[in-house]
């Protein structure tokens, strides 16, 4: 971080996008150091009051439960922290070649406050309403922008590229989850909550997608899962061609895929796939799921999302353990009830830890995003760094690199959101599901 960004750098970047917590920015400058890189910029939620600089980063409980890796606890900088994070627990879990901790970047108040400005007609209105750049920020995270192919150029290197947004990719089976919400045994998290988003107006409509199908290991499955997503994206399938959004949405959720966005998709593709006109979105989608399966980075993500093995109603119980917090979920059993959770209380401090901090990494690992970006081979070219995938109805064949991002750890005073926001989701799904099934049984006195 040799030099701070200033005021006058504010015009070489461009919205690319949003979450809950960041704001991503490409960048369109001529700089060397900053060219196929992405900055993300830390928002601070619009409560009315200034944001405080923390200089503690990590919470007193938070420093017990990553003591083990030092280069944690001796950080001072909550920016700095977040790539540390990334870079000593994410990475080494999911691997190497998958994740890009980025480096950060000192910034100056006037260069965010003019990005603020800049961006914040492009930004969707209820993120505006939510939140706003932390202007206390000195720093951000750059990171590669692998929505274009490593080591090259939109000039240079045609390249297309598809973020995906997997979501938990495996029903829990843990003998903590209650009689009450043992439906989570049986359907997935992400259509669970797809019926409360609707129910909050968060959605328009359903999606048909659900991550069992992505993660099942299936080409057939995974198939499905990738068309599932083309026709209802949300927030969970974008699309880039040389950087540019061709599909989906910026900041929030995109509306289910009609007959001219389908035909504007298919029309954008046809500098990369060679196809008969109207079918180069299916070759796409094919060579999306083809690399899916190929690169098998999903078992691996996985892997990681399993280290829940507890589910949350179990989770919950240790982290208030370590908390010396009385337990708000024994609070709502009768005696007989908390019988079933006594082992967890009666477990060592470490055991608490360690069952935390799984399920905090897992968290982790069922929100992040997985970008796949394609480049067309060219004849006579090779490289040994990249994984090829041919669709062999076009005779084409593709490098391709898969990357994961959005990897923040989840910080611990979540849990007890997360324990909530499950009930909730759980206990609104299972009414809905109570009243189709007597709705469907009911009687029918219609007049024949």
């Amino acid at each position: 971080m040799e030099s701070t960004l200033g005021i006058e750098d504010a015009a070489d970047w461009v919205y690319r996008g949003e979450g809950a917590e960041n704001i991503i920015l490409a960048y369109t400058g001529f700089s060397p150091a900053y060219i196929g890189k992405v900055m993300r910029i830390r928002k601070a939620p619009k409560s009315g009051s200034q944001v405080v600089k923390s200089h503690t980063p990590l919470t007193e409980h938070e420093r017990l439960l990553w003591k083990d890796v030092d280069e944690l606890i001796l950080s001072s900088d909550k920016e700095a922290l977040r790539k540390l994070l990334v870079q000593h627990v994410m990475k080494p879990l999911l691997g190497p070649q998958y994740v890009d901790a980025g480096m950060n970047v000192l910034v100056s108040r006037e260069f965010l406050e003019s990005v603020e400005k800049n961006f914040i007609c492009q930004r969707p209105a209820f993120r505006v309403d939510t939140a706003q750049i932390d202007m206390c920020s000195d720093s951000v995270l750059l990171m590669s922008d692998h929505s274009l192919f490593p080591n090259g150029s939109p000039e240079a290197n045609l390249c297309i590229s598809v973020e995906i947004k997997p979501k938990c990719g495996f029903l829990p089976l843990s003998r903590f989850i209650s009689d009450e919400t043992a439906i989570k045994k049986s359907v997935s998290r992400f259509k669970m909550h797809q019926t409360l988003k609707l129910h909050q107006g968060e959605i328009s409509e359903l999606s048909q997608y659900d991550p069992l199908d992505l993660f099942s290991g299936s080409k057939e499955r995974i198939q499905k899962a990738i068309k599932d997503l083309f026709t209802t994206p949300q927030n969970n399938f974008r699309v880039f061609l040389n950087g540019s959004l061709i599909f989906g949405g910026l900041g929030g959720g995109a509306p289910a895929t009609n007959f001219q966005i389908a035909k504007t998709f298919e029309d954008a593709l046809k500098s990369v796939i060679q196809a008969e006109d109207g079918l180069c979105t299916d070759k796409f989608l094919y060579l999306v799921s083809e690399s899916v399966h190929k690169s098998g980075a999903l078992d691996q993500l996985l892997k990681i999302q399993k280290l829940d093995n507890l589910d949350v109603e179990g989770a919950i119980h240790a982290y208030y353990d370590i908390t010396s917090q009385q337990c708000m979920a024994c609070r709502e059993l009768s005696e007989q009830q908390k019988n079933k959770y006594a082992s967890l209380h009666s477990a060592s401090l470490e055991e608490s830890l360690r069952i935390v901090k799984d399920y905090l990494i897992a968290a982790t690992a069922k929100d992040c995003s997985l970008i796949i970006c394609f480049r067309p081979r060219k004849e006579g070219y090779s490289t040994s760094v990249c994984d090829q995938v041919h669709v062999p109805s076009t005779k084409q064949t593709y490098d391709f690199k898969v990357s994961f991002i959005d990897l923040d750890l989840k910080p611990l005073d979540k849990m007890e959101y997360f324990y909530k926001l499950d009930k909730k989701i759980v206990s609104f799904y299972r009414r809905m599901a109570e009243m189709n099934q007597v709705r469907d049984e009911a009687p029918n006195f219609a007049v024949m």
